[in-house]
Parts: structure tokens; C-alpha cells; sequence
């Protein structure tokens, strides 16, 4: 059987490479999820505040009418 990766101790400038490119090209995608789904949290809050304060308007009209 033949040694087809070389001698031990050595390592593949290419495959480092490509590695190092797979890590670089997917970084931005990791970073743009993130920012969407931080932001999904956001916007709920920001309905349920607006949905909240329309109830206590709405609660206040009704009471003193």
C-alpha cells in the first residue's frame, strides 16, 4: 500500500487554504443571521408595546366616556 499524503509532519498548503477560504466565505453569512434573528426579538417588543399602550387607550376611552 502506498503513502499518499506525504511524509508526516508536513502540512498541505492547499488544504490549508481552502480551509482558511471556507472559513472566510462563511463568516459573513454567520454574521448576517445573527443580525436577523437579534433583530426578530426586537420587533416583537416593539409591537407588543404599541398592541399594550392601544389596550390602556382604548381601557381609558371606554372609562370615561
Amino acid at each position: 500500500m502506498a503513502n499518499t499524503q506525504g511524509p508526516q509532519g508536513t502540512n498541505d498548503p492547499a488544504g490549508s487554504t481552502q480551509m482558511f477560504r471556507a472559513f472566510v466565505d462563511e463568516a459573513p453569512q454567520a454574521r448576517q443571521q445573527q443580525a436577523v434573528a437579534s433583530s426578530g426579538p426586537r420587533l416583537g417588543l416593539i409591537i407588543g408595546v404599541v398592541v399594550a399602550v392601544a389596550i390602556v387607550a382604548a381601557v381609558a376611552w371606554l372609562a370615561l366616556k
